[in-house]
């Protein structure tokens, strides 16, 4: 999975340095990502992410369905 080769600088700036591609992630972004690299399951990321921002589930949730979608059509995550 490139997920597992993206390189995340202290501005939120994450790089594939085989692909030498480059995006700008948000903060949730950036977290969901070190959690998918840490091995985390969608539902894992969901609870996690939730208790640490004090935010429903519910509502990550959506967040995240978006985001695992978003990474599927760049080719990041099979």
């Amino acid at each position: 999975m490139l997920i597992d080769e993206i390189i995340i600088d202290e501005n939120n700036m994450g790089y594939i340095p085989s692909l030498g591609i480059s995006y700008q992630l948000n903060d949730m972004a950036k977290r969901i990502i070190e959690l998918i690299k840490e091995g985390k399951s969608k539902e894992e990321i969901v609870h996690l992410v939730a208790k640490e921002s004090g935010t429903d589930w519910r509502v990550v949730h959506i967040d995240v369905e978006d985001f695992f979608q978003k990474i599927k059509i760049y080719g990041l995550l099979s």
